[in-house]
């Protein structure tokens, strides 16, 4: 109990701000390789009330936000530093960002997917697409032959036609 307090209490210092981080589960431990690397889950509240804060907006073509419904648009179990990781983006880019894909069903599965919280999707429009190809690297195309970029930080922008397809591996220097 006090490593998962110490957690809350922590990212309650790097996201200042956030009103409740969710109930039990908030914090979870994933091995990756030989590190251990901790995950603090954020509820759709409070993703809403982070992407409010710097103006970013989200839409859904089902006009809803239910987790289990692949028409809605969802951020109930996103990774705290994956919202960082777009508000990160809307400071640095100055750009309109519109999220249409969060953490709802209907998308690839594996451990860096949407429904674990590492992903969203954002509506294209000149302004993110300029930034991400002028300030990003080109790392070449994904299996689905999406063209990639990485960010300084490790985040990678996959363009998939009508959107971008982001990765956060981190919040992005938050």
């Amino acid at each position: 109990m006090k490593i998962r307090s110490a957690l809350t209490a922590l990212a309650l210092t790097v996201a200042p701000g956030l009103a409740v981080l969710s109930g039990a589960g908030d914090a979870l431990a994933a091995q990756d390789g030989a590190q251990t690397v901790t995950v603090t889950k954020i509820s759709h509240a409070t993703a809403t009330s982070m992407f409010r804060q710097v103006g970013i907006t989200w839409s859904s073509s089902g006009n809803c936000s239910d987790r289990n419904n692949s028409t809605c648009t969802s951020f109930e179990q996103l990774n705290l530093a994956t919202a960082q990781g777009a508000q990160t983006l809307k400071g640095a880019s100055g750009c309109a960002l519109n999220i249409t894909g969060g953490t709802e069903t209907g998308h690839a599965s594996g451990t860096y997917s949407h429904w674990n919280g590492y992903k969203l999707d954002y509506g294209k429009n000149t302004c993110v697409t300029n930034y991400v190809k002028g300030t990003f690297t080109y790392i070449g195309l994904r299996g689905d032959g999406a063209p990639q970029y990485q960010s300084g930080a490790g985040n990678i922008y996959a363009d998939e036609g009508n959107h971008w397809d982001v990765l956060y591996y981190n919040c992005g220097g938050c």
